[in-house]
């Protein structure tokens, strides 16, 4: 499957391409800060039609015309999982910090994954038992075990302006308590960097199954450790998400657990 993913990717790369690089980008707003262009929906209508062709029995679950999941996932069925551009907001100011993200789940577990920026053309690819890779190269977590040498990673929720006080209680936490954390607004990037050792750890809330499917999986093959604010593994379909190079995320969860009630 490796190289249908290849394959769709590159394809709806050319139209993220053709918009960033063009002179205006029209953006539309579904709420306060959550933009979204032509460029979404045209690439998300492009891995659409090449998946609905070759595999017509699998299911698709994506970002623009899949706002709600309505079903349980069903365990004999194929779902992919598809974030057509991640990091909207980045892509309509230029800054090239975006990608697509499509994970395949069956039998309800995330068995593939694979997420691509067209700018940079990294290319992050994790097959469930197989290892996680980088452009065709082995990656691996890093090996740092204590908080305070780590940079992590985050993101901020939409509704940030509604509630910034329990958005930004945890973000001083870390920022005191870890040696620096940055805010990069991709959410699968910013897995992948964990996954490749730039990052020892990340959270964020508010994200759905389409930011951090494929994310989670190539992190997970990485070595790393992915779980809900809370230690569960309902990250999925919950609504929070901890990833971690594993050793300092007892370290994440302990000081997230003083800063935020439960959701």
């Amino acid at each position: 499957m490796k190289e249908i993913l290849i394959k769709i990717i590159k394809k709806a790369s050319k139209i993220l391409e053709k918009y960033f690089y063009s002179l205006n980008i029209e953006v539309n707003f579904k709420s306060k800060n959550n933009p979204v262009t032509k460029a979404d929906k045209e690439s998300e209508e492009i891995i659409k039609e090449f998946i609905s062709k070759k595999f017509p029995n699998d299911k698709i679950i994506c970002e623009e015309s899949c706002p709600t999941i309505k079903e349980e996932i069903n365990p004999h069925t194929r779902y992919w999982i598809i974030d057509p551009l991640d990091g909207t907001v980045n892509f309509t100011h230029k800054l090239p910090i975006f990608c697509i993200s499509i994970g395949i789940i069956e039998n309800k577990e995330i068995k593939e994954g694979m997420v691509y920026n067209p700018i940079t053309k990294d290319l992050y690819y994790a097959k469930k038992g197989t290892g996680a890779y980088k452009n065709n190269k082995k990656i691996l977590v890093s090996k740092i075990k204590n908080l305070y040498n780590s940079l992590l990673v985050t993101g901020f929720p939409y509704y940030t302006y509604k509630n910034p006080k329990r958005v930004f209680k945890l973000f001083n936490k870390f920022a005191t308590k870890a040696q620096a954390v940055r805010r990069l607004g991709s959410a699968a990037l910013d897995l992948c960097m964990v996954a490749e050792g730039i990052f020892e750890g990340f959270w964020e809330e508010n994200l759905k199954i389409w930011d951090v499917a494929a994310g989670s999986l190539i992190v997970k093959e990485a070595g790393g450790k992915i779980t809900d604010y809370y230690g569960s593994d309902n990250y999925l379909f919950g609504k929070t998400i901890v990833a971690s190079n594993g050793k300092i995320h007892n370290q994440m969860l302990k000081i997230i657990s003083e800063c935020v009630d439960k959701m």
